[in-house]
């Protein structure tokens, strides 16, 4: 594999960190109703083409709250991974369910970006697996915030992509009339 081969349901895992009300309230980089909206495109993007799906959380009952229902309500029989730890690479139930499911295309939205997707898709590299991060559906506290940490992951070898760009690889060609609809419907 490499990161020229182009993303497929077959060879990707599609990861959510800490989508929830508290994180959601520090994000000043996009509008929140997009970024709500463009990570439930990206969500049922994994479920119109039954792609493995990781959620977690940090810290829902004494700070960040619950993960967002909208997200919640597509996975509706999935708990999300509980840490403590902000780097979820740093947590072994994580990093044991990446392991479990078995691919090396590791496609990440977080918030907050300059931590919460910046440091598990670093030591995600290290460890050999590609990372892709979904940036329209992640957030920073700041625009400047936002920005370095993408160009950090992208100096470290990510790869910045966009929720409808995972759609769309995913799909790749109209003949696939099995999801045709569906995509449809989401874009």
């Amino acid at each position: 594999m490499t990161i020229r081969e182009l993303l497929t349901p077959q060879n990707s895992t599609v990861v959510f960190i800490d989508h929830q009300p508290q994180m959601l309230f520090g994000v000043s980089n996009i509008d929140h109703q997009t970024l709500i909206n463009n990570v439930v495109g990206l969500a049922k993007a994994t479920r119109i083409f039954d792609v493995p799906t990781i959620l977690t959380t940090v810290e829902t009952e004494s700070f960040s709250g619950y993960m967002w229902p909208q997200l919640l309500a597509i996975f509706p029989d999935q708990v999300p991974i509980e840490r403590t730890s902000m780097n979820s690479w740093e947590d072994t139930n994580f990093v044991a369910e990446v392991k479990r499911i078995g691919r090396k295309k590791l496609v990440i939205a977080a918030l907050w970006t300059e931590v919460c997707l910046t440091f598990p898709a670093l030591q995600a590299l290290d460890a050999g697996y590609e990372v892709y991060m979904v940036v329209d559906a992640s957030g920073g506290t700041s625009q400047v915030a936002h920005d370095a940490a993408i160009q950090r992951m992208i100096q470290a070898g990510a790869v910045p992509v966009t929720w409808q760009q995972v759609l769309l690889e995913y799909q790749r060609d109209w003949a696939h009339k099995e999801t045709y609809e569906p995509v449809m419907d989401l874009v």
